[in-house]
């Protein structure tokens, strides 16, 4: 059996073309999951709050979230509650990275 190391970011390991936008997709629709489970919300008062359809916000839930851009998941994290930063860090070589924490 040959094994292969992953890379951390799986939309790269199998060659998507925007592996960098959809993992950071992956991770803010995370966050928001969570956040809407802790807070004990249905899928349909997670909406409303939200400002965006239940079947839409059901699809970005799963994983589906072409058609929904970072900006909009941001402003979901902050409809939640959650104070949105986006610090600029120090040049480096090569090509920085985005990353959520």
């Amino acid at each position: 059996m040959n094994i292969e190391m992953g890379s951390g970011n799986v939309y790269a390991d199998i060659g998507a073309p925007d592996a960098e936008e959809m993992l950071l997709k992956a991770q803010l629709a995370s966050r928001i999951a969570d956040m809407i489970q802790s807070k004990g919300f249905t899928q349909s008062q997670a909406a409303e709050l939200l400002g965006i359809p239940q079947p839409k916000l059901s699809l970005m839930l799963r994983g589906q979230f072409r058609g929904i851009s970072e900006a909009k998941m941001l402003e979901c994290l902050a409809r939640l509650g959650r104070d949105i930063q986006i610090v600029i860090g120090p040049e480096h070589a090569g090509t920085g990275t985005i990353v959520v924490v």
